[in-house]
């Protein structure tokens, strides 16, 4: 039987990304793309956990006592260590989580493949927390950290600007969307990465990270209000300019696609996930070139960035 069920988008974090965590301003959208958490009953004192990927198939399966949260058997060590700690954190907030229940079965569904980034983890968050009745911040905090901005994109229908004030996350809802974004694309470079290694190299680099988040803040505003294509661009290269120059690495544009006639920004950790690419080319030349390079997941700013309605 059903007990309930729930859903989070995936995110994107299209600027501000590093500085984001010293205080800049930062633009993210949620994606067409999510997480789902399916409750049902299931064998008395039991809590069995099954993570199904994109296409339906099992990818994780774990099954703890309902009384002390203890692991009884599991797939992957790792993934089962953590729910476990998840679910303990969730308690610390809410002690009468799962108190009283007989048995439980909790299935996860994604719709987008884990590698591309776009939130496997802070939609994870995002369902416990809503199931749990907890705040999902606070348990993001507790658990794998970061700015937020991913479990504000979880529950939110449109773009946001996003950013910390005192410690604590802010956002409202940004309706601008770019007038031109037939020219924008999301391209998928196949190497997943870890945004908390990346986040440790950035706090290494040296930075001033208070000038770096006023000059990432003023960027944010100038590419989610562009009206124009080539300022929008122009922006984005910024952005580019100011992170390479803050973590010290070649902007991706110079190391993959020097030859692309238009802006391409790196999304996230640098260095994998999604890129964002602008252009005034048709769809046609755009799959054209980056198929050439050896991409073949080239997704539109429609078929990417979620749209309420």
């Amino acid at each position: 039987m059903n007990l309930a069920h729930y859903y989070a988008h995936g995110k994107l974090l299209l600027s501000g990304e590093y500085a984001v965590l010293d205080g800049a301003l930062a633009w993210a959208v949620p994606t067409c793309f999510g997480q789902w958490l399916e409750i049902y009953e299931d064998s008395p004192g039991l809590l069995v956990w099954q993570a199904l990927d994109h296409e339906e198939i099992p990818w994780f399966e774990a099954t703890l006592k309902l009384s002390d949260l203890a692991l009884v058997q599991y797939t992957d060590k790792a993934f089962a260590t953590r729910l476990s700690e998840i679910l303990h954190a969730v308690q610390k907030q809410n002690p009468e989580f799962l108190k009283g229940t007989k048995g439980i079965k909790a299935v996860t569904r994604l719709e987008f493949p884990q590698d591309w980034g776009l939130g496997s983890s802070s939609t994870l968050i995002s369902l416990i927390a809503e199931w749990a009745k907890v705040d999902a911040f606070k348990l993001l905090t507790d658990t794998f950290g970061g700015s937020g901005y991913d479990i504000a994109c979880a529950k939110t229908d449109m773009p946001i600007l996003f950013n910390r004030l005192q410690g604590q996350p802010v956002w409202e809802v940004s309706p601008n969307i770019p007038p031109f974004k037939e020219h924008v694309y999301f391209v998928y470079l196949g190497q997943k990465q870890n945004s908390r290694e990346g986040i440790a190299q950035y706090r290494r680099s040296g930075t001033d990270f208070g000038k770096l988040a006023t000059e990432i803040t003023l960027c944010t505003i100038t590419m989610q209000a562009a009206q124009q294509l080539d300022a929008f661009q122009q922006a984005v290269e910024w952005h580019e300019s100011l992170i390479g120059n803050a973590i010290q690495l070649t902007k991706v544009k110079e190391h993959l696609f020097p030859d692309f006639p238009g802006a391409i920004k790196s999304l996230g950790a640098w260095g994998g996930d999604f890129v964002m690419a602008a252009a005034e080319l048709t769809p046609m030349e755009v799959l054209q070139y980056f198929n050439s390079k050896g991409y073949h997941t080239v997704l539109t700013w429609d078929e990417m960035v979620y749209k309420a309605g």
